[in-house]
């Protein structure tokens, strides 16, 4: 895999402009467009038929309304959605660098950071339709040593990187993802108002821009020292949704 990756204008995938200051994306409107294309709901990676572990909050009471569910998105971007992001951005940076080893330890590192069956089984499904779909709109050379169900996270670093984007986009994209599908899963379990919960994606947004930045700094470090922080809760909720009969989501 390492002898298909091509070297980028820098570690982070980003050109430098005149004024030394590394630009947001890498290919400026090409990685705007590609940022878009990939945080778009519509983007067919499976991820609408996933509610975060909010489905079976909400039936145990824990979320009920605007507020509640606004506290478990910021609580669900501050323990899995920073452990998703952090493998994310080392995935991008890893093939930045050329470094094919290192998505296999990311791959690993991730099963060791998710004690629930459920929640290792719904990332690898989430991971084979990325690939599926990766492989059918930009096929490329660096996704062929993934296998065939690797972690969603690590895909979705490898796809920022056939993008031109970086670690920090990287990291971003997967923070967006962590909160914005539970949301739009908030307006079909609890009947609220869609223009409410964009607001509290709107009032999260700044928090997700500081976790991107940690994420995408520690992302340089060695895979034992990335984020592992846990939320108990949700991995027995996660556990519980697996025997529930009337559900509407598969996680």
């Amino acid at each position: 895999m390492s002898s298909a990756f091509q070297d980028t204008p820098d570690s982070e995938g980003r050109r430098l402009p005149t004024d030394g200051q590394p630009e947001t994306h890498a290919g400026g409107a090409q990685g705007l467009a590609a940022l878009l294309l990939l945080a778009d709901g519509r983007f067919p990676a499976g991820g609408y038929a996933h509610s975060g572990g909010l489905e079976p909050m909400v039936a145990n009471g824990r979320v009920h309304d605007v507020d509640s569910l606004e506290s478990f998105l910021r609580g669900r971007a501050a323990t899995s959605g920073l452990v998703a992001a952090g493998i994310a951005a080392a995935a991008c940076g890893a093939v930045l660098d050329l470094d094919a080893e290192r998505l296999t330890l990311l791959d690993d590192a991730l099963d060791a950071r998710m004690p629930s069956p459920a929640q290792r089984s719904t990332s690898r499904q989430l991971g084979r339709q990325l690939l599926r779909v990766m492989h059918m709109i930009r096929p490329d050379p660096r996704f062929d040593g993934l296998g065939r169900t690797p972690h969603h996270p690590v895909v979705l670093g490898v796809t920022a990187a056939t993008f031109g984007l970086g670690r920090r986009d990287a990291a971003m994209l997967s923070l967006h993802e962590c909160i914005a599908g539970p949301a739009a899963a908030a307006v079909r379990l609890l009947s609220i108002d869609p223009f409410e919960t964009h607001a509290s994606l709107a009032r999260l947004g700044p928090y997700l821009e500081s976790l991107a930045d940690e994420a995408a700094a520690a992302s340089h470090e060695d895979v034992d020292n990335l984020s592992a922080a846990g939320s108990p809760l949700m991995d027995l909720a996660a556990e519980q949704q697996t025997w529930h009969e009337k559900r509407l989501f598969a996680s």
